[in-house]
């Protein structure tokens, strides 16, 4: 074959083929499994909030067909495919199971927007059948899933980018080399913030399971409890069994940034204090919840905030994070903005704001098939998640903890070491053996 004639399908099979042997599994693979062209064929599942920003970010995508949209609500899916034939002027295929989607062998690469806790059995059930992923913040929902997402992604070799937007950012990339290159000095701390609008969500009790969901399947790794209409279809955030708080929420993003800014991974010593201080409703993450991270064999410290409700910006920083070192501090507003200050007179320094498209840059490793190309890879979804995690436990237990990052558990505390997975329900189990 002349090489100049080589696909992006024909790398694809490669890949699949080396994978595929590694682990003594037959290396023959049918050439309908890559479909006719270079197209790559993307399913979206989960359809209701981010899942609607990957549909628009994929269409966008030179040579990228978003080819089936899935979703556990038939009314949601429904309504999801009208308004794609709407705005795209072409129909779209519908299924209301991802298995369906990882057995469709036209399906190259997946995006995956469900809730928390389908997050990392998703992706991995998706790296299993052979399709690239795409996964939401957080990567996992403990730090358990997060660490066999990352072998699943190694051991079959698929492209599995963390929905992390900023570190596709022109400028977030800009601002990071600063902090490498000596700009604010020696950078000994970094701040997550999180002051979001969260109103009092009020308790709607039980109720029979509406016609239009499939609440054994949205429920999924998660132990069954009746139908509630607290938790379908956003405030499933708030629940232990489902979500993680706004730390494992709109937090991702700021722990994400706080270990890439520091150069850091998973901490040595935790500390979590907050609660429900506003509302009596039926939440049972805290409203309001301040973590310390503690690396004290590097020197270096994070501070994580979340706030619910009136609060004043810091630097004009709502959603963002603040690096500090001892020739002056950054401040990075969002996705796509920093800025500096230094000196005691913290005199303005280098400054900009400049986003990036974390859709091309997947596709892009997903055509080269080169996992160095990529700006949010499987490890991020499992660290930055992770430290979320540990935040939480330590909140939960109510005490410091002393992790050892090297093996992934707290020390000496069998209570904390428990909560570090969960109990599954066959046949939705992250297996230890991926």
């Amino acid at each position: 074959m002349n090489t100049n004639q080589v696909s992006r399908r024909d790398v694809l099979k490669a890949g699949a083929v080396s994978s595929l042997a590694a682990i003594g599994m037959p290396t023959f693979i049918p050439a309908s499994a890559f479909g006719a062209n270079d197209r790559i064929r993307v399913a979206v599942i989960g359809i209701n909030g981010r899942g609607k920003d990957h549909i628009q970010g994929l269409q966008k995508q030179k040579d990228v067909e978003v080819a089936t949209l899935c979703d556990v609500d038939s009314t949601v899916l429904q309504n999801g495919a009208a308004e794609f034939e709407k705005k795209y002027n072409k129909k779209v295929q519908t299924m209301g199971d991802l298995r369906q989607v990882y057995d469709d062998k036209n399906i190259d690469a997946v995006t995956i927007a469900m809730p928390n806790h389908w997050h990392a059995l998703a992706a991995i059930w998706a790296c299993q059948a052979g399709k690239d992923v795409y996964v939401e913040k957080p990567g996992a929902h403990n730090l358990y899933e997060g660490r066999k997402l990352v072998e699943a992604a190694h051991r079959y070799n698929r492209i599995v980018q963390h929905g992390v937007q900023l570190r596709s950012s022109v400028a977030i990339q800009e601002a990071i080399k600063h902090l490498r290159d000596g700009l604010i000095g020696k950078v000994y701390m970094a701040r997550g913030l999180v002051y979001k609008w969260r109103p009092d969500i009020g308790d709607k009790g039980t109720s029979p399971v509406p016609s239009e969901l499939n609440w054994n399947l949205w429920q999924g790794p998660a132990q069954a409890r009746d139908f509630s209409k607290n938790y379908v279809h956003y405030n499933w955030h708030w629940f232990w069994d489902y979500g993680n708080g706004d730390i494992g929420n709109q937090g991702i993003h700021e722990t994400d940034l706080c270990m890439w800014g520091l150069d850091v991974g998973l901490p040595e010593e935790i500390t979590s204090a907050g609660g429900k201080f506003l509302w009596k409703d039926c939440k049972e993450t805290p409203e309001t919840l301040t973590s310390v991270y503690k690396y004290p064999s590097s020197g270096k410290v994070i501070q994580f905030e979340v706030r619910p409700w009136m609060t004043n910006k810091e630097d004009g920083v709502e959603i963002g994070n603040i690096f500090y070192g001892d020739k002056g501090y950054m401040v990075i507003n969002g996705y796509s903005d920093y800025k500096t200050f230094l000196g005691k007179e913290r005199t303005p320094g280098p400054a900009r704001n400049e986003g990036g498209d974390h859709y091309a840059n997947f596709i892009e490793a997903v055509r080269s098939r080169d996992k160095s190309k990529q700006n949010g890879p499987v490890e991020t979804a499992h660290l930055s998640s992770g430290i979320a995690h540990l935040g939480n436990i330590a909140y939960r237990l109510g005490r410091t903890l002393h992790f050892d990052p090297k093996n992934e558990v707290f020390v000496n505390d069998k209570e904390a070491n428990q909560m570090l997975t969960r109990k599954y329900r066959a046949p939705f189990v992250v297996p230890e053996k991926v």
